[in-house]
């Protein structure tokens, strides 16, 4: 079993996260726990990548927030949960582009932002857990809120 440190494993999780699914890459190796990026935009050396980094099966990708439910349907969840009065409008949102935007103006214009910060980031710590539970890699180091 793989060993990977939960801060790297975070990092390379918002990498992926922060473009479009497909957008950017990043890949953990079974053999070593070494994680390698790849951004959109070829900006890393390839010969540092490893030849074989997305056919073989000793790498696994990294998923992105929405292969893990942590986009649309964590929002939602959160606005049901804590502004139920609010739903409608929060959904709506989320049908146009810069839906997170407005969802945060929402979210922060109740006095709820920094709740919907510590919400996702709970859910993201759980999920990667999961996660690595799911692909059989051992998580050490911490999380914010507790020891892995």
């Amino acid at each position: 079993m793989v060993s990977v440190n939960y801060e790297d494993l975070s990092m390379a999780f918002d990498f992926v996260s922060f473009g479009t699914p497909m957008e950017h890459h990043a890949y953990l190796s079974l053999d070593t726990g070494r994680i390698y990026w790849v951004p959109e935009v070829d900006a890393i050396d390839e010969e540092e990548l490893p030849a074989d980094l997305e056919t073989s099966d000793r790498y696994i990708e990294i998923p992105h927030k929405n292969d893990l439910g942590l986009g649309r349907q964590l929002a939602l969840r959160f606005v049901e949960e804590h502004l139920p009065h609010r739903y409608d409008a929060a959904e709506s949102f989320f049908r146009h582009r810069g839906a997170y935007a407005r969802f945060k103006d929402l979210v922060a214009a109740d006095g709820f932002l920094e709740k919907w910060y510590a919400f996702e980031n709970e859910a993201t710590e759980r999920a990667l857990q999961q996660w690595c539970q799911l692909n059989e890699i051992r998580l050490v180091g911490t999380g914010s809120s507790q020891s892995i």
